[in-house]
This record gives C-alpha cells, sequence and structure tokens, in this order.
C-alpha cells in the first residue's frame, strides 16, 4: 500500500503523536509499504535523519506560549504530495490544523482516510481557556466524521468519541518497545548520582504543561526517603521547580538514556488526567516498574489497579502522595507490580500493533471497493 501520514508532529519533536506517527512509518516500510510522511517544519528545519521515509515538511509557525510546538501554515505541498504519491490510504495523525487540511485535500481527491485520534483537545481547552469543550469536539467531530474510519487508542477515548457523535469507531492501542525499555538496564551508579543518601526514586516523564498536573508531585516530594526526579521539559518547568521543592529536573532525555532513567526509578507516577493512552505508562510498566496513575483515560486500560499499580482519583494530590508512600514502604509490592507490569505489555510491540493497523486500512479499502461495486 502507498500511504501517506499526514501528522501534526514529528521527530525531532518529543510527544505521543510525534513517537507514534514515527514508528508506524518505519512499520509500514518494514513490511514493504511506501508511506511519506507530511508534518509541519521544525524550528530550526534540522532533518531527522533516522526518518524511515520521505518526509515533507510544510511551513509553520510556534504556538503563541508553547514555541516547541509548531503549527502549519495552508500549503500547497500538501495537496501535492498526495496527488504526487499515489495514495491508497491517507493516515491523520491526531489531526487538529494540518490534519484537518489533509482530511479536506483526501477528499477532493476520492481518497480513504483514517483519522488517529491522539489528543484531548477538549480538556486541554478547559485547562488553558476554563471554557471551549464544546467548540473542540465540533472541531473533532466535524474531521472524524469525514474520515472512512477513526481509531481510539484507548476504551476510555473511544466511549468519549462515540459519545460525542463520532462515527465508524475502533481500538488502535499503541506499542511499546521491549528491547529498549527493560528492566535489565537498572543502573545503581545513576541511582547514586540521582540519590546520595539512598532515597527511592519516584519519578514522572513526560511535557512540562498545565494539562499534566505535575505539581500533584508536591505531597511525593514531602515523604522521607524520597526523591523525585522530572524527565521532561515545557512551559510550565519554571512553576515546578518552585513547588516541587527537592524534585531533580533533568529536562528532556530520549532513547537509550531514557530506558536507564525509567529502569532505575522505584516508582513511576504520572498525574496528568487527560490521556487518550500515556505511552510514558506503558514504558514504565515495560521497565519492570511500578505506576500511580489517575483514574481517567487511557491509563484505565494500562493499570490493573492493585497488580501492577495503583490508580487515584483525578486532580488529588493527597491521593498521589499516600499511593507513593504505600509503594514506597513495601518493596515486595513494588517488586510485584513491575513484574506483573512488564508481563503485561511484553506482547504490546509496534510490529503487533502496526499489522493491526495494517489490517484496518485493508478494511477500509475493502469497505471503498464493496461501495463502488453497489
Amino acid at each position: 500500500m502507498r500511504v501517506v501520514i499526514v501528522t501534526e508532529s514529528f521527530p525531532p519533536d518529543v510527544n505521543g503523536v510525534a513517537h507514534c506517527a514515527f514508528q508506524t512509518a518505519r512499520h509500514l516500510a518494514e513490511r514493504g509499504h511506501t508511506p511519506v510522511v507530511i508534518a509541519p517544519a521544525t524550528a530550526d528545519d534540522v532533518p531527522h535523519d533516522q526518518a524511515p521515509c520521505p518526509v515533507v515538511r510544510v511551513p509553520s509557525l510556534p504556538l503563541p506560549g508553547y514555541p516547541q510546538v509548531r503549527v502549519a501554515l495552508p500549503s500547497r505541498r500538501l495537496a501535492a504530495t498526495l496527488a504526487e504519491h499515489r495514495a491508497d490510504v491517507v493516515h491523520l495523525a491526531g489531526p487538529f490544523v494540518l490534519g484537518v487540511r489533509g482530511m479536506a485535500a483526501a477528499a477532493r481527491l476520492g481518497l480513504p482516510a483514517v483519522a488517529v485520534y491522539q489528543t484531548d483537545l477538549a480538556g486541554y481547552a478547559h485547562t488553558y481557556l476554563g471554557a471551549g469543550e464544546a467548540t473542540a469536539w465540533r472541531r473533532l467531530r466535524s474531521v472524524h466524521t469525514a474520515a472512512d474510519l477513526t481509531l481510539a487508542p484507548s476504551s476510555a477515548a473511544l466511549r468519549d468519541l462515540e459519545a460525542h457523535g463520532v462515527p465508524r469507531v475502533k481500538l488502535w492501542p499503541r506499542g511499546v518497545d521491549t528491547a529498549r525499555f527493560r528492566p535489565g538496564l537498572r543502573d545503581e551508579a545513576l541511582r547514586r548520582a540521582l540519590a546520595p543518601n539512598g532515597e527511592l526514586l519516584v519519578g514522572y516523564v513526560g511535557r512540562l504543561a498545565p494539562e499534566k498536573q505535575v505539581e500533584l508531585l508536591a505531597g511525593a516530594c514531602t515523604l522521607p526517603g524520597v526523591r523525585v526526579v522530572v524527565v521532561g521539559d515545557g512551559p510550565s518547568r519554571p512553576g515546578l521547580e518552585q513547588a516541587l521543592p527537592g524534585a531533580v529536573f533533568l529536562g528532556r532525555r530520549t532513547g537509550d538514556d531514557l530506558a536507564r532513567l525509567f529502569a532505575s526509578l522505584d516508582v513511576f507516577a504520572h498525574t496528568g488526567p487527560f490521556e487518550t493512552f500515556c505511552q510514558t505508562v506503558q514504558e514504565a510498566m515495560a521497565s519492570g516498574v511500578p505506576v500511580v496513575a489517575p483514574a481517567a483515560g487511557g491509563p484505565l486500560d494500562l493499570v490493573a489497579h492493585g497488580r501492577t499499580g495503583l490508580l487515584v482519583p483525578p486532580g488529588d494530590a493527597a491521593a498521589v502522595r499516600d499511593a507513593v508512600r504505600a509503594l514506597t514502604a513495601q518493596p515486595a509490592l513494588r517488586a510485584a507490580y513491575g513484574a506483573a507490569g512488564r508481563a503485561t505489555v511484553e506482547g504490546r510491540t509496534w510490529a503487533a500493533v502496526g499489522d493491526q493497523l495494517i489490517g484496518h486500512y485493508a478494511d477500509v479499502l475493502a469497505g471503498r471497493r464493496t461501495a463502488v461495486a453497489a
């Protein structure tokens, strides 16, 4: 199949949309298909050397107040690439700006489109604006209704889409690199550097932005014998450095360096309630680390409460603190949860979920052929 992936973000960006789009392109190429990626230009236009296929960059501008996020500008490159590549399927990754234009271009060319829901825009609107959820859902419903198929990453996301009138929704989760993220990378020298007094390490990995609610870790910072480690960057970092006394901020980490950090944690704590999936929870589980996460969105599918980690009420700082305290006080429980988490995700490889995606493409193409024949 010839597939054009229209994505709002792509490496060297570091976020869930970019990572999933990269893994999708890589899997398609490895299976003998022919993908092309269309993505916003990066700030410095530095190419991603390890891209598994051609990447067409369209002009973009930084999002006001959050320059790490780029917003695509109108460009003829999108429609021209769809036509030149002779696409069989258009894959819309987290469609919001560029993806909306991709959907319109696919419709004009009569091309089938698969839209992948990845970002809780309504939750973000509530966080940043205090309103606008209905407007966000109208935009989402418009683009996803126009697609031949919408793929939701979790059961909670699927229910949200259906509840807001989006038709033709199926579940498509995310994979995890179980070779890179593994318990054997636990590094005692790194642990001593981060916790010279032998503290247990409680880590957060992800963007530092208001919707992630990382300030909920403040209570964990006060626990005796605990050192909070924050991996990631974003506009909230200065405020969080004040709100989380004693925490170690390591900035953005990727690749093997990130995998070593994951495996060296004693507890992984995620705080954001607006995750449609939450890849970092899955990476922590692959690393054999027990998880504390909000009982909302994607983590509901990932964390088995009382078996691989603990789910807490969203937005409840005291519950986060108490869950961290419970795990740090019981080394045998941490070990059991960590081992169960690793066992849970061992079959969730990117190859496995990539093949599921190819099956969804095939179903869409078959549906189009049936419609034409009728």
